[in-house]
């Protein structure tokens, strides 16, 4: 691997655990629609690839549960968008903490002198506002969010554009995530990839997906690279 002059961080399950967030906003989103509450198991696998799949993933669930048989993820999707968004904001890092050892670790990746940036599939309106709530948001040099380009992870484009705001090549670009997501879009794109084993990964063993390293703390990271 080359030598590192930058640090990309996912967001949710890498810097911040959002999961209490997702969890009361869906129940609050599907109390509204007359749903059976979700498992934190069923959102937990929805998270990491941006709203529409995470609301979609936990519809097709939900409807299967409930006995009103004539509802289906696909009807209901608007108004539980709209409900969401709703409810999401009201509550954005209300349930949510830092991982240990997340912010030492960014001051010192600051002293080191590495470009640091933020690029997560939350839509931007959400991510900024968490970021500063966390005390966080003054690290980041950039910050992009699931709306911000034409394309999400896995897709490569975000992180190229990342890698191109920072004026840093990709190959000395370091991918910090959590997820199967992370992972492609940073091979796909010709960076280096860490991915964390505390996060989310859809519910799936991060070891089953293919980097050039896992971490088990945040503050690893300090020592590999």
């Amino acid at each position: 691997m080359h030598q590192v002059k930058a640090v990309v961080f996912d967001l949710d399950g890498t810097l911040v655990d959002t999961l209490g967030d997702f969890e009361q906003a869906i129940n609050f989103m599907l109390n509204d629609l007359n749903l059976p509450l979700a498992s934190r198991q069923v959102v937990e696998k929805g998270v990491g690839k941006g709203t529409e799949h995470l609301l979609r993933t936990v519809l097709t669930h939900q409807t299967a549960l409930s006995s009103q048989a004539c509802q289906s993820a696909d009807k209901l999707y608007r108004d539980a968008y709209v409900s969401y968004l709703s409810h999401y904001q009201r509550i954005n890092g209300h349930y949510s903490q830092l991982y240990p050892g997340v912010l030492p670790g960014l001051q010192e990746l600051q002293q080191r002198g590495l470009a640091i940036a933020c690029l997560t599939n939350k839509p931007i309106g959400f991510a900024e506002p968490l970021l500063k709530h966390k005390g966080i948001r003054s690290y980041f040099s950039k910050v992009y969010g699931g709306d911000s380009f034409a394309e999400k992870k896995p897709h490569p484009l975000p992180l190229l554009k990342t890698c191109e705001a920072l004026g840093i090549e990709p190959c000395d670009t370091l991918m910090l995530g959590d997820s199967s997501n992370d992972a492609q879009a940073a091979r796909a794109a010709g960076c280096p990839v860490f991915l964390v084993s505390y996060g989310y990964n859809h519910g799936m063993p991060i070891q089953d997906i293919e980097a050039d390293a896992y971490l088990d703390h945040f503050l690893d990271l300090l020592n590999s690279i």
